[in-house]
Order: structure tokens, then sequence, then C-alpha cells
């Protein structure tokens, strides 16, 4: 579990970033869930779309991906959300938190 304060940090870092991944139509396939996993080793903070039907529907979907991937959700606005997973052996190059000017 994060802190407020880690949290906070990386609500501020998350605020720069892009979708990375966007999920639409078809949901959470194998494909999308592996492109998620790959993408948050690689990232540890990313941001996700989703453009699946109504809110609620995005609520669950996010839901999902939290509890199939074992993600923190940091934060979820309208069909946008920010994701956290700690990487096993971070990459510099790669990890948005180690190429953050934001402390």
């Amino acid at each position: 579990m994060l802190n407020q304060k880690d949290k906070k940090r990386f609500r501020a870092i998350g605020h720069h970033l892009s979708p990375i991944v966007t999920i639409a139509g078809n949901g959470l396939s194998t494909s999308v869930l592996s492109e998620l996993s790959r993408a948050i080793d690689d990232h540890e903070l990313i941001k996700i779309r989703v453009l699946t039907g109504d809110r609620n529907e995005c609520n669950v979907t996010i839901a999902e991906i939290k509890k199939q991937l074992d993600v923190e959700v940091i934060q979820s606005i309208g069909k946008v959300a920010l994701v956290y997973k700690s990487a096993a052996r971070p990459d510099p190059d790669l990890s948005n938190l180690r190429r953050s000017d934001i402390f």
C-alpha cells in the first residue's frame, strides 16, 4: 500500500503522461492484458484509457485490471486511470518514476 504522499507524487508525475494503452470495444482480451502487463513492468506508472461503455462499465474494467495484474489504482478520472506497480528490476531509462524530475 502506498501512503498519501507517494500517491500525490505519482499523480503529479502522471499528470504529464499520455495513456499508453487504450481499451476499446473488445474489452480486456488476452492481448490487451499482456500489453498492459508489459507496459507496467517497463514503466511502473502508466495511464490507461478505457473506451468501453458507460462510467460504470469503465469502473468494472479498471477493477478487473487491478485484480488480474495486481496493480494499485492511483487515480481514476472519467475514462482514464493512472495505475502503479513496482517493477522487480526497474529500468532507469523506461521507468516513469525514475525519469521524472518531480520529487
